[in-house]
């Protein structure tokens, strides 16, 4: 981790109207008069980290008390600053602030400028090291990646965890039993999962009728991103024939030589040769290549949607972490975060060749009733070894779809829902709530309560889901 400076005071004063409220009730989609919530007044000391409870770790500017500079250490508890008045409940912080810094990950800002310089010189003499060679480099920079204290390995979920304990209090402050909310999934599906393929090489673009094959036997639909220049050649008959399938197309980097970001001009310059392609294409998204990214561009880009932030990046050349199992906007643009490890990552670097750690974390993100957002590229499953790995995560999606409700969707299906859920609302008449806007009829109405100290969701059918936080709990200790 960089070295912050949290002793520096914020002489901003920062927002405690209505954007304080709108990080909860634009991920929950429950009514604004449920949620009354505020700064409390005071100098604001940061940025840097404090926790909200054992468990949530935050990053953002705190009152009264001085933050810490690294997550790994003590870190004040904001919990014991909670105040409860006629204007509602009272933090000593912003909950949107700190959701908008570990969405955009402000906390790797100042040391992910040093690791850039490394990857710069890395990928200008890539094309000459033998494949070996690259995953020798690799394993030694990724070397201490289970020291990295924050985000948490193997998923995390610090924002989502931070707005259920939030509207918890929310709860409490209004003496309510329950608050509507607008259930995450369409038809109250359980949790969602995505299956993308990244095409890297013309080996991986030939392998590509085969890998739909594979994917059709099993009823998956799945995303093909695609490289527009250089790497191979995109013919107009080679997206019909994934669109054929089924599939989706999208648009990945624009050579894939790892520069995509390297300075604005020259990011503006590609962006609008990307914007171009996404037109040709009629592609909605777009995947950095390497998964580098930097936030505060992404409005360059003309997609609708960018699955290029990790959720947990230890094992990534670029650090950090978005911290959510939910997909989010940033501006107009949805991201959908990538929730679950890649196969390279798993088979040349880990070199597990099972779907253990797959598990493991689709275990966590649904007992948030999160996404599970896949990548598997066709150039690294064609040996037998590989593809029975990727048949076996096949298989166990097909049993979550099955047995625990689990929405198999593409991401462009993902994109719409979001749109379409983010303009509901949630109208009261005659003492009933109703779900309004368009896509309402795959809407559904659903419950936050309070058991036994922790928020509980419950369908408005009256299943009963468990408490996100403790099922997630679990689901890290049974592993």
């Amino acid at each position: 981790m960089g070295t912050f400076n949290p002793r520096r005071r914020n002489r901003n004063p920062m927002s405690t109207g209505p954007e304080v409220d709108r990080c909860l009730t634009d991920y929950f989609r429950c009514p604004g008069e449920f949620v009354r919530l505020s700064r409390r007044k005071g100098a604001a000391y940061g940025p840097g980290y404090f926790s909200f409870g054992e468990k949530v770790v935050c990053f953002g500017k705190y009152v009264s008390s001085i933050p810490a500079a690294d997550p790994g250490g003590p870190t004040p508890d904001a919990q014991a600053g909670i105040e409860f008045g006629p204007a509602g409940v009272r933090l000593p912080f912003d909950p949107a602030e700190v959701t908008e810094n570990l969405h955009r990950e402000r906390y790797t800002e100042e040391w992910r400028a040093g690791s850039g310089l490394v990857a710069r010189a890395y990928y200008f003499v890539r094309p000459l090291l033998p494949v070996g060679v690259r995953k020798h480099l690799q394993k030694f920079h990724l070397r201490n990646w289970r020291n990295i204290a924050f985000p948490r390995w193997p998923v995390d979920s610090s924002v989502d965890d931070l707005l259920e304990e939030v509207l918890l209090l929310c709860l409490r402050e209004r003496g309510e039993e329950r608050i509507p909310f607008i259930w995450f999934w369409p038809k109250g599906k359980s949790s969602c999962a995505i299956m993308t393929h990244d095409v890297e090489m013309p080996e991986g673009r030939d392998f590509c009728p085969t890998l739909m094959e594979v994917d059709r036997k099993y009823g998956i639909r799945a995303s093909y991103q695609v490289v527009p220049e250089e790497r191979y050649s995109v013919s107009p008959e080679f997206l019909a024939s994934l669109r054929a399938h089924g599939c989706e197309v999208a648009v990945h980097d624009l050579n894939h030589d790892g520069h995509l970001y390297e300075n604005r001009e020259q990011f503006e310059q590609r962006a609008q040769k990307i914007n171009a392609y996404l037109k040709e294409y009629q592609a909605d998204g777009f995947r950095a290549g390497v998964l580098y990214r930097k936030q505060v561009w992404f409005e360059a880009l003309e997609c609708a949607f960018d699955m290029s932030v990790p959720n947990v990046a230890h094992l990534d050349p670029q650090r950090g972490g978005c911290c959510t199992v939910m997909p989010y906007f940033l501006r107009d643009v949805l991201e959908i975060p990538v929730t679950m490890i890649q196969d390279y990552t798993l088979f040349h670097i880990l070199n597990d060749y099972s779907i253990d750690i797959w598990k493991q974390q689709a275990e966590i993100v649904m007992a948030r009733h999160g996404l599970m957002s896949f990548i598997v590229h066709p150039d690294y499953v064609m040996t037998r070894r590989s593809m029975a790995v990727y048949e076996e995560l096949l298989q166990y999606l097909v049993e979550l779809e099955q047995e625990r409700d689990v929405w198999m969707a593409t991401p462009g299906e993902v994109n719409r829902w979001w749109r379409q859920r983010a303009a509901m609302r949630l109208v009261e008449r005659n003492g009933s709530w109703r779900i309004e806007g368009p896509g309402s009829d795959r809407a559904r109405l659903a419950w936050a309560t309070e058991r036994d100290g922790r928020l509980q969701l419950t369908m408005d059918d009256g299943a009963r889901t468990a408490s996100p936080a403790c099922a997630a709990e679990e689901a890290l200790a049974g592993d």
